[in-house]
C-alpha cells in the first residue's frame, strides 16, 4: 500500500477531486493548509498599506491506495492539478505498513 500526499492549489481541488472520482477512489482526506517553496510568498497591499505574505495557501489531499493503482492515479493527479505555473505544488507518495479499519477490525488492503 501507498500514502499519496498531493499539495496543490486550491481552485483545483474540485477539478481534481472530480478526476480522482473518475478513476474509482473511494475516500480522500483534505486539508486547508499554508507553505512556501520557490514561490517564496508574495507582496500585497490592504487597506494602503504593503505587507509580506510569507505563506500561500494550499491544499493537503492524502490518498491510502494499493500498489496497482498508484501508477496510473499519479499520472491523473500531476495532469489535472497542473496549470504550468510556478506553484502548481507537489506529489509525495510514501510507503504504508498496516490499515486498519476501526469499525470492522478489517486490515491491510481490505480496509481501504
Amino acid at each position: 500500500m501507498k500514502k499519496i500526499e498531493a499539495i496543490i492549489k486550491p481552485f483545483k481541488l474540485d477539478e481534481v477531486k472530480e478526476a480522482l472520482q473518475g478513476q474509482d477512489i473511494k475516500g480522500m482526506t483534505v486539508t486547508e493548509v499554508k507553505g512556501f517553496g520557490r514561490q517564496k510568498g508574495h507582496t500585497e497591499i490592504y487597506r494602503g498599506a504593503e505587507y509580506q505574505v510569507d505563506f500561500i495557501p494550499k491544499v493537503k489531499l492524502e490518498l491510502v491506495l494499493d500498489d496497482a493503482r498508484v501508477g496510473p492515479l499519479l499520472k491523473v493527479l500531476q495532469e489535472t492539478a497542473r496549470t504550468g505555473k510556478i506553484g502548481d505544488g507537489k506529489i509525495f507518495v510514501l510507503p504504508v505498513e498496516e490499515a486498519i479499519r476501526i469499525r470492522t477490525g478489517e486490515n491491510g488492503e481490505a480496509a481501504l
